[in-house]
């Protein structure tokens, strides 16, 4: 069996470097052996030949934010199924969050987090671990056990830190080891029992809304505490201008803030819900336009670092019921690329610049090993056609999770095959 894969005929892509040529790249013992531009001259006989037929190259993709149902909602989404979801979609490796049952609050559960990827053998799984017990938002997880154990980040996962002493000893613990506090910014006092963005669409759809304050309040709340502490902060799934332009102050005063978009904020607005759409249900919920395009605008100039699909599986049972008793979230993992290249032609931003959003820059954040091309490093890649279109469709779903709420949107860049240690993981069927 060899060991040996040679890809030919790419664009070759490393928004680290600010590689874009076209070229080859040859992966041996599951690390990139070697890569360049222009036509490779020997070709070894004994190794897999991928004609790439002019489709891009580049580092898999690393998306920071993604929820596997496993253990407590097998239903919803496994580690098999996420997996296959994630290859399908070009992720490579995967930071999972902790709101799993029982949570991942305890070395013994990021090991076992760690352990069932390894059977899987999928794309790479890193764990989150928990900020506070039982995610309860009272009293701190032991952090430096769980960072020898393996984690790789600290979030409650859909649920704020809302405790101002808390966070701070959060922040402060945490910059002893390094450690990225994760929050969702969301006021729960202030979000209460909301279903949708207050406003307009909200009165008239008889829903009770979440106030875009909910989340700029936390926000302002926790950049003071950064302040105090020094402590390493990142923001997820930000929604709303005022949002935005907090953080890009704190950016600019030189503070350890990093925040990241969604795909349903990028590219969606609370008009999406109309007809009581579950599917449009998020967290946070989708806002109006003009908080959509701050999130647009602040992904282009780099105040949010990253792009994440924030996979939030949800079986047929938690959306296919009225609006307000549905389950928050949707599946993100198979069309983070296809969504996010909707800004390249839009030409809105370059295709390395949205590249370094899901490789390099989240793995900086996470301190991985990933989402670059360097010789040596894991050969970890995805070979995709930026410019074929295709439809979302449900049907066609590789995870368990198919709560999309791009369903039937038409969609121009596809993922043609995806590697993980220079082993395929993920082949489409009409792939080079």
């Amino acid at each position: 069996m060899t060991l040996r894969t040679v890809i030919t005929g790419v664009r070759l892509l490393d928004p680290a470097s600010g590689l874009d040529a076209p070229g080859w790249l040859v992966a041996e013992q599951g690390r990139i052996a070697d890569y360049g531009s222009g036509t490779l001259d020997a070709r070894p006989g004994d190794a897999v030949m991928i004609d790439g037929r002019g489709a891009c190259l580049a580092p898999g993709l690393v998306d920071i934010r993604v929820q596997l149902g496993e253990p407590g909602a097998e239903h919803k989404e496994t580690f098999a199924s996420g997996s296959a979801a994630a290859a399908a979609g070009g992720v490579t490796t995967l930071a999972c969050l902790p709101d799993t049952d029982p949570p991942v609050d305890d070395p013994a559960m990021v090991e076992f987090v760690a352990r069932r990827a390894r059977r899987v053998r999928g794309v790479k799984v890193h764990p989150y671990a928990a900020i506070t017990k039982g995610l309860a938002g009272r009293e701190l997880t032991e952090f430096g056990l769980l960072c020898e154990a393996g984690a790789v980040a600290f979030a409650d996962a859909g649920h704020a830190v809302a405790d101002s002493l808390v966070m701070r000893r959060a922040l402060s613990y945490a910059r002893s080891f390094d450690g990225l506090i994760v929050q969702h910014p969301e006021d729960p006092a202030l979000a209460g029992t909301g279903v949708m963005n207050e406003g307009e669409i909200a009165t008239r759809l008889g829903l009770p809304g979440i106030p875009a304050a909910a989340e700029v309040i936390l926000i302002e709340r926790d950049i003071r505490l950064v302040e105090l502490t020094g402590g390493r902060l990142h923001f997820a799934h930000v929604s709303t201008e005022a949002g935005v332009e907090a953080i890009r102050r704190a950016k600019a005063g030189g503070l350890p803030v990093t925040a990241e978009a969604s795909p349903v904020h990028l590219t969606l607005n609370e008009l999406a819900v109309e007809g009581y759409r579950t599917y449009a249900k998020v967290s946070p919920p989708l806002r109006p336009e003009r908080d959509r395009l701050a999130v647009v605008a602040g992904l282009v100039d780099g105040t949010l670092d990253v792009l994440a699909s924030d996979h939030c599986p949800q079986d047929q049972d938690s959306k296919r019921v009225p609006f307000a008793p549905a389950a928050f979230g949707a599946a993100g993992l198979e069309t983070l690329l296809g969504v996010g290249l909707i800004l390249v032609h839009n030409r809105q931003m370059s295709l390395l610049d949205l590249l370094a959003r899901l490789t390099c820059r989240p793995a900086e954040l996470m301190r991985l090993d990933a989402g670059r091309l360097r010789k040596g490093a894991p050969a970890d890649l995805v070979l995709f056609d930026p410019e074929a279109p295709w439809q979302v469709k449900e049907t066609g779903m590789r995870g368990l999770a198919r709560n999309t709420p791009f369903e039937g949107m038409l969609l121009q860049g596809r993922v043609l095959r995806t590697l993980v240690d220079g082993r395929p993981v993920f082949e489409a069927d009409d792939a080079a």
